[in-house]
């Protein structure tokens, strides 16, 4: 476990990085609020504590790799990666421009530290998968992260994949799953639930933790006992509130995939301004 002031740090950061994704999505006019806001302490440990990574040399053959499947959810990923210092802030401003690198889901642009182009949901763990597969051939120690939504677990492509990485025993393959009940028509459980996912992944053969996905001492302590786990993929199952941190759009299905208004980034930066890291 990191020491306090460690966990303060990451925390501030999350705090900060909310902030850029409702700038550049108020921006853009266009683009998903609540997913980013709710998963971001689970991007921030990932690219500022536990990740093995160098924005100085993006293509270091031994880096950790990191697949975004649930892809709308770019922004979060955009902003750990300019805040990591792969590429400047100012590419905000072109958020779903045309011909930008910062696209409304990710397109591979690995220079910027974005590993795959991925959107279609449920194939993101089974890219992950190969990128694993191929670590193991070379004898590196690389480990492959991805990140996924509850509603990506409605999808049959997704238990095709962890079928796979169970039946494989990919250790060194490690699993995100943003749980927070919410989908662009409404909440999971009215229209297809997916509960429950921890014996469903346990099944196929995998180590599952469930935390508090918006308590970053419970993500960082995960995240640490899924890399001691051998001879199994890891899954940490991530209870999280869409929207965490802006009263407005938290636990809102209408702010799954809307952007801010004026008024409303407003009164969003106020509230995530007054935050302190505890």
């Amino acid at each position: 476990m990191p020491s306090s002031e460690k966990i303060k740090e990451l925390q501030e950061i999350s705090r900060q990085l909310r902030m850029d994704v409702l700038q550049m999505l108020h921006k853009a006019k266009s683009g998903h609020t609540g997913g980013p806001l709710g998963m971001m302490e689970m991007m921030v440990a990932l690219y500022f504590y536990k990740m093995h990574h160098d924005p100085k040399n993006p293509l270091w053959e031994d880096r950790d790799r990191f697949i975004l499947a649930n892809g709308h959810t770019a922004p979060a990923l955009y902003a750990c990666l300019a805040h990591a210092g792969y590429f400047p802030k100012s590419e905000f401003q072109n958020l779903r421009q045309l011909g930008s690198p910062l696209q409304g889901h990710p397109k591979r642009k690995p220079e910027w530290g974005i590993e795959m182009s991925t959107g279609s949901l449920g194939q993101g763990l089974s890219i992950a998968n190969g990128l694993a597969l191929a670590a193991r051939l070379d004898k590196r120690s690389t480990r492959i992260y991805s990140m996924h939504s509850d509603g990506e677990a409605q999808e049959g492509m997704l238990w095709e994949g962890a079928m796979s990485a169970g039946f494989r025993k990919l250790d060194n393959r490690c699993c995100l799953l943003d749980f927070n009940n919410v989908q662009i028509d409404g909440f999971n459980k009215d229209i297809k639930d997916v509960s429950p996912l921890d014996e469903k992944f346990r099944a196929f053969g995998w180590q599952v933790f469930t935390i508090d996905g918006n308590n970053m001492e419970e993500v960082v302590s995960a995240l640490d006992e899924a890399e001691k786990v051998k001879g199994k993929p890891t899954m940490i199952i991530a209870k999280t509130l869409i929207g965490k941190g802006v009263s407005i759009f938290e636990n809102k299905p209408a702010y799954h995939g809307v952007t801010p208004s004026d008024a409303e980034l407003e009164l969003a930066l106020e509230e995530l301004n007054r935050i302190t890291p505890s």
